[in-house]
């Protein structure tokens, strides 16, 4: 039978965990349970369904997941953790900063939990998530959900296409 070699372009199907077991990616479609801070972002996956794509050696998913396949025949599983240094980063309280109210539209009705978009006088965007609010206070957090997490993927090579 054959195995999975860099170049191959291979389908997968998988459930990425956190350390709690909380679902925060998966391909085995909708998941109730996806309730990571994540999810409803455009890279969360939650939602989305069937065997994921992807070329081994073109860095299409995490390196440690792609390496990991490679020797594996279809119908094979396999388990790998990446570190939150090698996925998001740690997490960074540098990212964590407070604005005044004043300094924001006035039409911005923030939320606790809400991700915004802000685009500072230099058209340089930044996505921030609201964390904390007093009258004259929001306080933004530019972390990347997942960041300071360690990933648990547990996939099965589906087929070498």
């Amino acid at each position: 039978m054959a195995k999975v070699k860099k170049g191959d372009r291979v389908s997968i199907n998988f459930n990425g965990t956190l350390e709690d077991g909380t679902i925060f990616d998966t391909t085995f479609g909708e998941e109730e349970d996806c309730e990571s801070e994540g999810c409803g972002s455009d890279d969360c996956g939650c939602g989305e369904s069937g065997p994921m794509e992807l070329v081994i050696g073109e860095e299409e998913f995490f390196l440690q997941v792609e390496e990991a396949l490679i020797g594996m025949t279809p119908g094979e599983k396999k388990t790998v953790t990446i570190p939150a240094e090698d996925a998001f980063g740690d997490y960074d309280e540098e990212k964590v900063f407070t604005v005044n109210r004043t300094q924001l539209p006035q039409d911005l009705r923030p939320e606790i939990g809400q991700e915004l978009e802000l685009t500072g006088e230099d058209d340089d965007s930044l996505l921030v998530a609201v964390v904390e609010m007093t009258d004259e206070t929001v306080t933004f957090d530019a972390n990347h959900p997942l960041s300071g997490e360690d990933l648990k993927y547990e996939f099965e090579l589906m087929e070498i296409l």
